[in-house]
């Protein structure tokens, strides 16, 4: 079991629709967190009573290393990273330019994998004081199942999934514990907010807070693998 009482934490994304509830159930559960999102109004609206708010934007090459330096020097030193940030897009696999290319890679892939390397030193420094290091990243059922109207955020998607998946492997001695989580559609509003295309219609998801429930307790529980189906 990991005690997250006391446990220092960065949440990425939280001002978001899944990211909010996160850092809320979080901050129930005794940790301290530095909470981070693009807009930093957004940001200090919804952010949990105590965290640290830091605006940082992961698609910039230096803003993952930036932010989890941010959050060492505020909280001493960093015990698990939550990664709740990210934007889709809908439309034809071949419509999807290099500028849309870009955008779901850098924000879906690239900056979370960055964030990954600035913050394993920590959590491997963390894992030899006290056990129950980790990062728990949010990818998407769509890296399991590559939807049509899709291709481009399942493959930027299932990108993050691999790196998970390899990483865990190499950090298990360490006792670094990566959580790789998948979860079905969420009515988190961010459908509603594509970089490119339209949403089809959509059956209805799940509610945000019964996923950030779901979430919180695999960390608790010491799971390493959160698959769309562990939500049903």
């Amino acid at each position: 079991m990991t005690n997250l009482d006391g446990a220092a934490l960065l949440v990425t994304g939280a001002s978001g629709g899944l990211g909010a509830p996160l850092a809320e159930r979080l901050a129930a559960a005794g940790a301290r967190l530095v909470v981070s999102a693009r807009d930093a109004d957004r940001l200090r609206a919804s952010a949990p009573a105590g965290a640290h708010v830091v605006a940082a934007d992961l698609r910039l090459p230096e803003g993952p290393a930036s932010l989890v330096a941010a959050a060492v020097e505020h909280l001493g030193r960093l015990d698990g990273v939550v990664h709740a940030a990210g934007v889709v897009a809908f439309g034809p696999a071949t419509d999807a330019d290099d500028d849309l290319l870009d955008e779901l890679f850098l924000a879906n892939a690239l900056g979370p994998l960055r964030l990954l390397r600035a913050a394993v030193p920590h959590l491997r420094s963390a894992a030899s004081e006290r056990p129950g290091a980790f990062a728990a990243l949010l990818s998407a059922v769509v890296a399991e199942k590559p939807t049509a109207g899709m291709a481009a955020y399942s493959a930027s998607k299932a990108a993050l999934t691999a790196f998970d998946a390899a990483l865990a492997k190499e950090l298990r001695r360490d006792g670094v514990r990566i959580l790789d989580v998948r979860p079905p559609h969420t009515e988190t509003g961010l459908a509603t907010r594509p970089v490119a295309g339209s949403a089809p219609k959509l059956a209805e998801g799940l509610a945000p807070q019964a996923v950030a429930e779901r979430i919180v307790r695999a960390i608790v529980e010491d799971e390493r693998d959160l698959p769309a189906s562990a939500f049903a």
